[in-house]
C-alpha cells in the first residue's frame, strides 16, 4: 500500500499448465508490485475446473484470492475440498445450499477487500438471477469496507456492460469481465469503479483461446462434440488488469490493461 491506496492485479481465466506456468513465472518477477492478487482459475486444471493440488499450487504462487465460474464443477474433487478452501470463491447466484461461498471478504496489510463471484445468464446454463442478489451482498461488505471487487462472468457483452453499470450505483470497486478468453480494450472507471468487460486469459497463445486448434476446428467442421485439449506451443500470454484503488473511499482511481507474452517451451509432464 502506498499514499493511501490499494494496487491490485486480476488475472483472465488461467487455462491448464500453459496458464498455470505462465502465472507463475509472471508473479516471481512482478509479485512485489501489487498488494493483492486474484485470478480466474476455472480452467486451470486440464482446461475444465481446479484441482486441490493445483489450488495449492496457486496459493504458494501468491494469489491471494481465487475466482471461478460454471466449469468449477467438472473436477469432481472440488466438491471435497472447496468448503475449506478459504481463498476460493464460486459464482454467488447459483441456488442456495450448493457448496462453497459466493463472497469472502479478505484481509492483506490490515487491509479489508470484499471479492463478489456472479455468473450471467444469458447463453449459459440458468441460475438464479445475479441482480438483487449482487446489490444485496455489495451493500452487505461496504458495511465491513469500502473496497469491493467482482468478477462477472459471462457470455454476452451486453449483459456484462449493463450489470457493470447498475453494480457501479451501489459502490463497487472494480468489475472484471471473464468467460470469453479474449481481452477487450475497454478498460474504464465508471463512477469510481474500475471495468473491463473481459479481462482475456492466460494460456497457450498457439491454440484457440486456449484450447488445441485441430480439435476446435473439426467441432467446426463436423459439428461433434470431441473433447477439447489444451493448447500447448512455445509462446504464451498473461492477460490481466491492473487497478489502483483508495483505501477510504474504494474508488478505483486507475486502471491499466496487462498483455505480455513469452517463448518459453512449455514443461513436459501431466497437465494436472
Amino acid at each position: 500500500m502506498k499514499n493511501g491506496t490499494i494496487k491490485i492485479i486480476f488475472f483472465g481465466d488461467i487455462v491448464g499448465k500453459p496458464g498455470r506456468n505462465a502465472v507463475r513465472d509472471f508473479l516471481t518477477d512482478s509479485k512485489e508490485k501489487y498488494d493483492f492478487v486474484i485470478a480466474n482459475i476455472e480452467n486451470a486444471s486440464h482446461g475444465f475446473g481446479l484441482t486441490e493440488k493445483n489450488y495449492n499450487d496457486f496459493i504458494e504462487y501468491g494469489i491471494d484470492a481465487m475466482t471461478c465460474g460454471n466449469h468449477i464443477w467438472d473436477k469432481k474433487d472440488v466438491y471435497t475440498y472447496i468448503d475449506s478452501a478459504d481463498k476460493l470463491i464460486r459464482p454467488i447466484n447459483y441456488p442456495t445450499g450448493v457448496k462453497g461461498a459466493g463472497s469472502r471478504i479478505f484481509e492483506k496489510d490490515g487491509i479489508k477487500i470484499g471479492v463478489i463471484n456472479s455468473i450471467g445468464r444469458v447463453f449459459m446454463n440458468m441460475v438464479d438471477s445475479p441482480w438483487e442478489i449482487v446489490k444485496s451482498e455489495i451493500e452487505k461488505i461496504k458495511k465491513e469496507t469500502p473496497i469491493v471487487l467482482m468478477d462477472f462472468h459471462a457470455e454476452a457483452t451486453a449483459e456484462k456492460i449493463c450489470f457493470a453499470k447498475y453494480c457501479s450505483e451501489f459502490g463497487l470497486s472494480a468489475f472484471f469481465g471473464t468467460h470469453t478468453h479474449v481481452q477487450t480494450a475497454d478498460e474504464c472507471i465508471i463512477g469510481g469503479m474500475a471495468y473491463i468487460t473481459d479481462a482475456g486469459f492466460c494460456g497457450a497463445s498457439d491454440g484457440v483461446i486456449g484450447m488445441e486448434y485441430n480439435t476446435s476446428l473439426s467441432r467446426f467442421l463436423t459439428g461433434i462434440p470431441e473433447r477439447y485439449e489444451v493448447a500447448q506451443g512455445k509462446t504464451t500470454q498473461v492477460n490481466a488488469l491492473e487497478v489502483d484503488i483508495d483505501v477510504n473511499s474504494g474508488r478505483a482511481l486507475t486502471v491499466k490493461r496487462v498483455f505480455c507474452s513469452n517463448s518459453k517451451v512449455e514443461e513436459s509432464g501431466d497437465e494436472n
